[in-house]
């Protein structure tokens, strides 16, 4: 249980502690600094504690907002100070400090847990400090100053602020007019009922998945209720992100299961709109696997610029000034929103076409629809990048290539070719890149199955991409590379499998392609939770990028159709326990071990 030590002048009638303790809180009183010093060395060095002011007065939801936020090591607010096991050495030298001066500072402040806030500062530590808004935190000097506190407090409305505050900052049209003017009343529900964000994102992936097995049976009846289960699931995975907003539950493992799941969801969705297409005669798993690969490489697009360009310095562009510029106007900015497809709008179309067409119609819309989107997105990232003055990072040159999977041959060809790589103009990097990718996906749909070819392109495939990232990736278009790579390996076993025109191959391929795809957004989650890279020892396990491209080709060549299936089949499944192992394990881990909370407010997936 954390720990709140009152600090100053008692105020008759002050509902602070009553407050402190309704946020968890064990209230504990020090008569001076010299008190407070010694009540804070007793705590226990991994509890959350708190210096408060005992004549605060404010919100419960700024007291919320400031001392029970699980990102942040130190955080204040007007009148209290909170730091987590990973803050609390500065804070126990702050108040040293402090109370050794006899309270003086720089700052004439007379708050202890202000002074201690300053001093924090001082020394250059990074403290927290919530945006409040129309919120009250003070610490009244006088009673005619408490009383206009008091004042302040009554005439806003803090629980409307809290749910406001539930919304997330940036979203989709639909999800903003359609889903969350009501999502986040049922996100207080869940909080009042003490569910987690964590039941609440499992909750919304069972629903996914029986809304997965109703599209399955085939029928009109099945299509209806899949549509409408899938509404209900994207209203429950927007309910989560709010209720941890709500409630500042904030954790590592919950950032994980939100975004796998979403995933999951979407393409078992795809999945089940395939099977039923099948039950009805219609072979649809082409369009399926399809629609995966490019929303994979669509959002491998977004995790790389961002990822390129998040640290880099002296970063204009006249695109992103116009980018801005056409932000003021307010109905643009719903209009490109839109143009995107997030999730919100992605997910309605999916459910209103599965409701009233056929899976083949439905899949023809997602694809037209993304690769419009991919389009228009991915132009004007190149824009960018060709039209701004930036100098990028090491950190972002290793991000980009963690996130190019490159296995033990891709390396080896990189080591023996760094030299003459090195010569390259900056655009050859993805040209390079791309020229590899487009031949082995060409060969494979021109050749096909049974023949040497593919196994060749693939060879000359791997040489590329070890050119291609055998010089640190820092170029202006660099980060096209690994959403190049990406596009080759997906699509390459997509053809495979078309070409081999026998029942289960591409169902097979889509296993596959989905396991692969799960080891890249575990490698782009972990690099935005500041772990890093997937370990070495596991992208030598499942061969990098080019060394899986090498081996379906291989196994094309050699296995007749109904092996290939086969072989196609047990590499999905052993791809699949290997990455799924290795990455429960890293994020139970890392949830256990107190790894710093996460919480993305970025751009609708």
């Amino acid at each position: 249980m954390p720990t709140a030590i009152l600090t100053g002048q008692p105020v008759p009638g002050s509902s602070i502690e009553g407050d402190l303790r309704s946020l968890g809180y064990d209230v504990r009183t020090a008569s001076d600094p010299a008190d407070a010093e010694t009540l804070l060395a007793q705590v226990p060095g991994d509890q959350r504690v708190a210096l408060v002011d005992a004549r605060f007065v404010g919100h419960v939801h700024a007291l919320r907002l400031g001392l029970t936020d699980p990102r942040f090591p130190l955080a204040a607010i007007p009148g209290a100070v909170t730091a987590q096991p990973a803050g609390r050495q500065a804070l126990t030298r702050a108040v040293a400090r402090e109370t050794s001066a006899g309270g003086g500072t720089a700052v004439a402040v007379d708050s202890l847990a202000d002074r201690v806030a300053t001093a924090l500062d001082g020394e250059g530590t990074d403290v927290h400090r919530p945006e409040l808004g129309s919120l009250v935190a003070a610490v009244p000097a006088d009673p005619q100053a408490r009383n206009e506190a008091r004042q302040a407090v009554a005439s806003v409305d803090d629980e409307a602020i809290r749910l406001k505050s539930a919304v997330k900052a940036r979203d989709g049209f639909f999800t903003t007019f359609c889903i969350s003017p009501y999502s986040r009343y049922i996100a207080r529900w869940c909080a009042r009922r003490g569910l987690t964000p964590n039941q609440v994102t499992t909750a919304s992936l069972i629903t996914a998945l029986i809304a997965a097995g109703c599209a399955a049976t085939g029928t009109r009846g099945g299509f209806v209720a899949a549509g409408l289960l899938l509404i209900f699931s994207f209203v429950l995975d927007c309910t989560d992100g709010q209720l941890a907003r709500y409630s500042l539950q904030y954790s590592t493992l919950g950032a994980w299961l939100d975004a796998t799941f979403d995933r999951a969801k979407e393409y078992a969705y795809y999945a089940g709109l395939a099977l039923g297409a099948a039950r009805g005669g219609d072979d649809v798993w082409a369009l399926a696997l399809g629609a995966m690969i490019l929303q994979t490489c669509r959002h491998v697009v977004d995790f790389s610029f961002n990822e390129a360009n998040h640290d880099a310095t002296a970063n204009t562009s006249p695109t992103a000034a116009l980018s801005d510029k056409l932000d003021s106007v307010g109905w643009t900015v719903w209009l490109r929103r839109m143009i995107v497809l997030p999730i919100g709008e992605r997910w309605a179309m999916i459910a209103v076409l599965t409701a009233v067409t056929t899976p083949r119609i439905t899949f023809y819309a997602l694809l037209i629809g993304c690769a419009f989107a991919a389009t228009y997105t991915t132009a004007g990232r190149v824009l960018r990048s060709l039209t701004r003055k930036a100098r990028r990072t090491d950190r972002a040159a290793e991000a980009l290539a963690d996130l190019a999977d490159s296995g033990p041959r891709g390396l080896g060809f990189a080591a023996v070719l760094e030299k003459p790589a090195r010569r390259l103009p900056g655009f050859a990097v993805p040209a390079v890149a791309l020229l590899g990718g487009a031949l082995v996906v060409a060969v494979a749909a021109a050749a096909g199955p049974g023949t040497p070819w593919p196994p060749l392109a693939a060879l000359v495939y791997a040489v590329t991409s070890g050119i291609a990232v055998a010089r640190p990736l820092k170029g202006a278009l660099d980060w096209l590379v690994p959403p190049v790579f990406r596009a080759a390996e997906y699509c390459t076993v997509l053809v495979l499998a078309a070409k081999a025109d026998v029942n289960g191959a591409l169902p097979a391929a889509f296993g596959l392609v989905a396991a692969v795809a799960y080891h890249h957004y575990d490698t782009v989650y972990r690099i935005r939770g500041g772990a890093g890279a997937p370990p070495a020892w596991l992208v030598r396990t499942i061969g990098g990028h080019e060394g899986r491209t090498l081996l379906v080709t291989l196994l094309a060549a050699v296995l007749t159709a109904s092996q290939f299936t086969v072989a196609l089949t047990a590499l999905a499944v052993a791809v699949a326990l290997v990455v799924l192992v290795e990455s429960i394990r890293f994020w139970v881990t890392a949830h256990k071990g107190g790894a710093p909370a996460v919480h993305d407010e970025g751009e609708p997936a």
